[in-house]
């Protein structure tokens, strides 16, 4: 089927390391390679803060993430995508033509559901969002 997914979002320190870091948790019994990256990447920086104490309250570890930026290879190398929002979806797929027909919203599976950037916001919008990319990548799960 798949064998590795790639995860995308706009800074690539908020949503896309907790849908990257929940997906390796629940994926631990197949051979899926996940990974993450952003369309405006803040390069080399850890997960956002709250990200990490909200991941961390549920038994997830993103300490070791370091934000980097999409690339053509990473689209090349990755047999799904994963984006948080239509317009992330939109610009992947108008940057890399190759990224259509494999490229799909984290929510798909849950009403096609946006995943809303959480950045400098509330701990209340973080913890909304990681209840979010949880469910979503629950959903996926059957397809992977």
């Amino acid at each position: 089927m798949f064998d590795s997914i790639l995860v995308v979002c706009a800074g690539n320190i908020c949503r896309s390391p907790t849908a990257e870091y929940l997906l390796k948790s629940k994926l631990t019994a197949k051979n899926i390679t996940v990974s993450s990256a952003g369309l405006t990447a803040l390069e080399g920086k850890p997960a956002d803060s709250q990200a990490q104490q909200i991941a961390s309250v549920h038994g997830i570890d993103m300490s070791k993430h370091q934000g980097r930026q999409i690339s053509s290879s990473l689209v090349a190398q990755n047999s799904v995508i994963l984006v948080m929002e239509q317009r992330h979806l939109t610009d992947l797929c108008t940057r890399y033509p190759q990224a259509r027909g494999k490229t799909f919203l984290l929510g798909k599976w849950i009403n096609d559901a946006e995943i809303p950037d959480p950045y400098r916001q509330s701990q209340e919008a973080f913890e909304h969002v990681f209840a979010l990319i949880d469910s979503a990548c629950s959903a996926w799960q059957k397809y992977l």
